[in-house]
């Protein structure tokens, strides 16, 4: 990928302060795209707001950038930073969902205000970018932005989490939001087809206040989380700038992880199997005999991601 490739694009990245999105943000600065970094510096849990956080962030960047403190869990916070991008750099061309934030509680002892702000944060926030940017993203297709060819620069990115493909312990909020990335991703990527416009979803594997935080249950989980905290973001810093690149603008609806020099391809929920009664309704007893047939062998591990990728990174 040539810097100039990238000459003129914009980029919105939210949580881009510190840890995964920081790399991200380095990543494509140093490809040549402008930068708008989103990130009011906030502990983990939501509280307290260091807008220094971004304002370093930014100075550490190659190339032009500027920084933008609110919280962007709001309509109104995200309409401000389309404005801000729009008035500094003219355009908008990628958006990366990356701002998170934890209230982790098992879910039998887990309070609805931290439900409520979990799922504001980690994808209601997703939501509202998405839906404040992509009119401007349609109109670049429509108008060709910056091209002699077809514009195929639009590129959404939501930075998943396994917790949403497997589950975790303690994170009924932060598992369900990362799901619902899952199903933001999807659509977004359907309805943004036609205006050239990919969405992908990835599951990082990195060391980050996330991954510093977790709270081991049992001896796997305690050698998965000293392994995450030895790979660098980096590695996902760049299979970003990858998808951002016209070599990826094929590329829309997918779900990768990536751990370190490992780059994973999910499958997606899809029926592996099916019982059909062509005769009458089923029957209680008819159901249990033919789902131990058919459907048990087959039935997903109960294991969380923890446990799933409990093997040394390649780093």
């Amino acid at each position: 990928m040539s810097k100039s490739e990238f000459d003129s694009r914009v980029a919105i990245i939210t949580g881009a302060g510190r840890g995964i999105g920081k790399a991200i943000a380095k990543s494509l600065s140093a490809q040549g795209i402008r930068i708008i970094i989103a990130d009011n510096g906030g502990n983990i849990d939501g509280s307290d707001e260091n807008h220094q956080i971004a304002e370093e962030a930014v100075n550490d960047l190659s190339g032009p950038a500027t920084a933008f403190t609110r919280n962007i869990a709001s309509q109104e916070a995200a309409k401000e930073l389309v404005e801000l991008a729009i008035n500094q750099f003219g355009a908008i061309d990628i958006i990366i969902n990356c701002a998170a934030i934890l209230k982790d509680s098992l879910v039998f002892k887990g309070k609805t205000d931290d439900w409520d702000e979990v799922i504001k944060n980690n994808l209601s926030s997703a939501y509202y970018l998405i839906n404040a940017t992509t009119p401007l993203l349609r109109e670049n297709f429509k108008n060709n932005r910056g091209s002699d060819n077809t514009y195929n620069w639009g590129r959404i990115i939501n930075i998943g989490s396994t917790a949403g493909l497997y589950g975790n312990f303690g994170q009924a909020n932060y598992g369900s939001a990362k799901a619902g990335l899952f199903g933001l991703t999807r659509v977004t990527a359907l309805e943004m087809a036609r205006s050239n416009v990919t969405c992908n979803y990835i599951a990082p594997f990195a060391q980050s206040r996330v991954t510093r935080l977790i709270k081991p249950a049992n001896k796997e989980q305690a050698e998965y989380k000293e392994r995450a905290l030895k790979v660098s973001p980096q590695h996902v810093a760049m299979f970003i700038s990858y998808l951002c690149s016209l070599a990826a603008s094929d590329i829309s609806g997918q779900v990768f992880g990536v751990r370190g020099r490992e780059i994973f391809l999910f499958n997606q929920p899809r029926p592996i199997e099916t019982i059909v009664n062509t005769d009458n309704t089923w029957s209680t007893e008819e159901l249990a005999l033919a789902v131990d047939e058919n459907f048990r062998q087959k039935f997903t591990k109960l294991e969380t991601d923890l446990e799933a990728f409990n093997t040394e990174p390649i780093i």
